[in-house]
């Protein structure tokens, strides 16, 4: 019986399944969890203490800042930031008793630059959701075609649910997991490095009247497996 936790993993991998071009089904879980949250910052949670206690003391890393000003919420970036603002302005003070060193500001600075509302909520629930990759694939034999059908999963989300699926399955289940996804892995990347290498033999004069096939967007297929299809722009 379908759980709700499983729900979007399985329907990311059957979309993947059904219309290749989706590519892998992480990079599309991930970019669903980051529109949420994107979603949520700037609108119901916004104005939640509880969350706004958490964003003062997280902020946002470049990216996130980025992609929240394109989702044209202004105001509600403004209140965030607003009471951000409030906050740091007393945090980065090095002036009083045992101040004017820098080492105030050096240290909370340091702290911002390693934390991120958005990127913490989604990676807590996007570990959860290649674990429960990992255990549909293990418990549920509906999910097993659904994996074996995917186009590719990309090298950072690869090493990721592999990681995983070394910690929890038995030996004799790794060894067929791991042989399943190798074998769509090396299917890709032989179809992929073939396209690329034919769309640099179509720079070459003596290929001038050949077809391009299908390797017109090699070069950013390739980019999507190496380094992931995520943080995509919206709204």
């Amino acid at each position: 019986m379908e759980q709700i936790y499983t729900i979007p993993v399985n329907e990311a991998f059957e979309k993947s399944a059904a219309d290749k071009a989706c590519g892998c089904a992480f990079c599309t879980l991930y970019n669903k969890l980051e529109g949420d949250e994107l979603d949520l910052i700037l609108g119901a949670s916004m104005m939640e203490p509880d969350v706004r206690i958490k964003t003062n003391k997280k902020g946002f890393c470049r990216t996130h800042y980025d992609m929240m000003f394109v989702r044209k919420n202004r105001l509600g970036m403004a209140l965030t930031l607003e009471s951000h603002l409030d906050e740091l302005k007393k945090e980065l003070r090095d002036s009083g008793l045992g101040g004017g060193t820098g080492n105030k500001p050096i240290k909370r600075i340091g702290e911002l630059e390693k934390t991120c509302y958005v990127c913490e909520r989604i990676e807590f629930n996007f570990e959860h959701m290649i674990e429960t990759a990992v255990l549909l694939w293990q418990s549920d034999e509906n999910f097993v075609p659904k994996l074996r059908s995917q186009p590719y999963f990309c090298l950072p989300h690869y090493k990721r649910m592999l990681s995983y699926a070394q910690s929890r399955l038995p030996k004799r289940d790794l060894k067929s997991f791991v042989s399943q996804c190798e074998e769509i892995q090396n299917a890709y990347i032989e179809e992929l490095n073939e396209d690329v290498s034919w769309f640099c033999k179509k720079f070459d004069y003596r290929y001038n009247d050949e077809p391009w096939y299908n390797s017109k967007d090699s070069v950013e297929r390739s980019m999507k497996f190496l380094r992931s299809d995520i943080h995509k722009q919206g709204k």
